[in-house]
């Protein structure tokens, strides 16, 4: 079994006129959010051999969080800023690692979530999705699969 958990950053900052989206930070919310989210995961037993962040500040806040609550390392990848379904998809299964989590954002996370779940998936902000994946291999194809589970800040 392999396992992908999608988590897409927590709640961003939009105050601050003119500043790129690529480097706008996290606001009061998403700074709340996602430890708590994090450790909320680290409660499961979870434990990645692979933490991939996007380069943008808002995801890669959201990652620290989680490889601080997981203790594991962070790798930033700058090919999932602003990624596609199957660009994540190959980031996760390029890996070769069992257990991968990835921060990132939407329409991409959504995107795969739906294709995974087989049915319609939004990843709000800060939310957690696992997908368990039968096989010791990741498939080339994305796989639907039939137990999985997503969590969503309250």
């Amino acid at each position: 079994m392999v396992t992908l958990v999608l988590v897409r950053h927590a709640k961003s900052d939009w105050g601050t006129a003119g500043l790129p989206d690529h480097e706008r930070p996290l606001n009061e919310r998403g700074r709340r959010d996602a430890p708590l989210m994090a450790a909320a995961l680290a409660r499961t037993g979870f434990r990645p051999d692979r933490l991939l962040s996007s380069t943008a500040v808002r995801a890669r806040t959201t990652a620290e969080a989680f490889a601080r609550a997981l203790d594991v390392p962070l790798e930033i990848e700058s090919d999932l800023y602003a990624a596609s379904a199957r660009d994540i998809w190959r980031s996760a299964a390029t890996t070769g690692a069992q257990n991968v989590l990835i921060v990132a954002h939407d329409p991409g996370l959504s995107d795969l979530a739906t294709a995974l779940a087989g049915r319609e998936v939004t990843m709000t902000t800060c939310a957690v999705a696992t997908f368990p994946i039968a096989g010791d291999h990741w498939p080339s194809a994305v796989p639907v699969v039939e137990e999985w589970q997503l969590h969503a800040p309250r």
